[in-house]
């Protein structure tokens, strides 16, 4: 009897695994597409994304085949260079605005010889006027004298500015004790003449009161040394800060 023959049947690796992980990595290749894209504010390449899904999933093009959005200057990066910008064009324009006001107020001091007794200075806090105390009061008073009061008008003048900016005045004294039955001490006394300098620049009409400030700084915030006479009088002054726009001081 003839031998039958053994029929030897190949042994196929079933491979029907390979769909659902093809698929697989096609969705985590989407993921992390979409984690790109959300990191960047353009609505050019969400929309590029979105026809890149619908082809992907409806049979037209795969993901590999769309081009990969640049990450050199994502939309948010754009954004925030805008702003800056508009910031930069504000801040130098305020700039500017506070130079020529400075400029009007020295050529104010020049005119009137009073460069001796009052001082400007321009600085990322906005315009200071300083105004020695010699110029406005007497020794250990408060009360502007009758000859200075023009000066406070003219200076009251200068200040008016479209839009309008907040003004703080500050008085400062030197360390010698006050000693007079009006004032116990250089408080007093600093924060009085700075609430009367203030009174006199608000009889000016064109000045909005809801931007002024006064406030006394004693003997603690002097730019002298008290060592000396010249020191100590340098240190007796009146401060009118000018700061810039309120958009601006609030960044």
């Amino acid at each position: 009897m003839a031998k039958r023959r053994k029929k030897h049947h190949e042994e196929h690796i079933d491979e029907t695994w390979l769909i659902p992980y093809a698929d697989m990595l096609t969705l985590l290749l989407a993921l992390f597409i979409v984690l790109f894209a959300v990191s960047s504010v353009d609505a050019e390449r969400y929309e590029q994304m979105m026809i890149t899904f619908n082809e992907t999933f409806q049979g037209g093009r795969g993901l590999l085949e769309q081009p990969v959005p640049s990450p050199v200057n994502s939309g948010m990066e754009e954004v925030r260079q805008g702003v800056s910008g508009e910031e930069g064009r504000a801040v130098s324009t305020e700039r500017r605005e506070l130079e020529e006001l400075k400029r009007q107020i020295d050529l104010y001091i020049e005119e009137n010889d009073l460069s001796s007794e009052l001082q400007t200075s321009l600085s990322a806090d906005g315009l200071l006027l300083t105004i020695l105390d010699q110029a406005l009061f007497h020794s250990g008073s408060a009360e502007i004298r009758e000859d200075a009061l023009n000066v406070v008008e003219q200076i009251s003048d200068l200040l008016i500015s479209d839009p309008p900016r907040r003004i703080v005045v500050a008085g400062h004294t030197d360390n010698v004790p006050i000693q007079n039955a009006e004032y116990r001490s250089n408080w007093d006394l600093s924060a009085d003449r700075a609430l009367n300098f203030t009174k006199i620049l608000l009889e000016n009409e064109e000045l909005d009161p809801s931007l002024l400030s006064a406030t006394g700084y004693s003997e603690y915030q002097p730019v002298a040394s008290n060592d000396t006479p010249e020191g100590r009088e340098r240190n007796r002054r009146v401060e009118v800060l000018i700061l810039p726009n309120e958009s601006l001081s609030e960044r």
